[in-house]
């Protein structure tokens, strides 16, 4: 059954759709997402659309981040948003020997393409298929050439072996996907990169959704509302 509420009528670029129990959005072609506040219980906002850069960027200055397997985008706003603070970040005594005995050496933006391609293609327990998709692949890519998205990356013996992908905008790093060939080596470039990002100004890192792996590092829940009030005062305005 096809619905339409206020924010459709007005504005007369998506439609609002009953699939058994879920109601999302549907995007047109129109660069604009419905209020977050309208997301599923799980945070299923929207559907649809593309992955221009315009529309990822406006997704990201909206607290919405693109999560799908199949071929449609899938647009999403948790309530709670798991993040961290930079101030807050946990280094345990097993990785603070890990970084002072320099066996891995960080870098940045070195090999982006590698970075992204490999969290595209490393497997991971108990998930059977990646998130990222050629065409995933490609748009953040092209993000990556215009200096939004970053890659922080671990490497041994001149080997990439570990390393996280996401887009930086004011004082905000929004985590996308990390990759491991062995171990610690992604923990490694997260906690340098925490580091770097908190040195150049950042204050809040958006993890998405909860990990186990990321709430050992120090990341917390905060609801939905804070963390977009969060996002308006730390991203430059249009």
């Amino acid at each position: 059954m096809v619905k339409f509420n206020s924010f459709i009528a007005h504005y007369a670029e998506a439609l609002y759709f009953t699939f058994a129990l879920m109601s999302v959005f549907a995007l047109s072609r129109e660069l604009i997402f419905p209020p977050v506040h309208l997301a599923e219980p799980d945070g299923l906002l929207a559907m649809g659309g593309d992955l221009s850069t315009e529309r990822l960027l406006l997704a990201y200055r909206s607290g919405i981040f693109p999560w799908y397997s199949g071929k449609v985008p899938l647009w999403w706003c948790p309530d709670p948003r798991f993040v961290l603070f930079p101030e807050k970040l946990r280094v345990s005594k097993s990785m603070r020997q890990v970084i002072n005995k320099r066996e891995f050496l960080f870098k940045t933006n070195t090999d982006f393409r590698s970075v992204i391609h490999a969290c595209k293609t490393i497997e991971r327990e108990n998930q059977d298929s990646t998130w990222i998709t050629h065409e995933v692949e490609k748009a953040y890519t092209r993000l990556h050439e215009l200096g939004y998205a970053h890659s922080a990356e671990a490497w041994l013996n001149d080997e990439l072996v570990g390393g996280l992908y996401g887009i930086k905008m004011g004082k905000v790093f929004f985590g996308e996907s990390m990759f491991s060939k062995v171990s610690n080596a992604s923990k490694f470039a997260f906690i340098r990169y925490v580091g770097q990002l908190k040195k150049e100004g950042t204050c809040l890192i958006d993890c998405q959704v909860y990990t186990p792996h990321l709430e050992s590092l120090g990341a917390e829940m905060i609801p939905r509302e804070l963390f977009i009030q969060k996002l308006q005062e730390l991203l430059p305005g249009d």
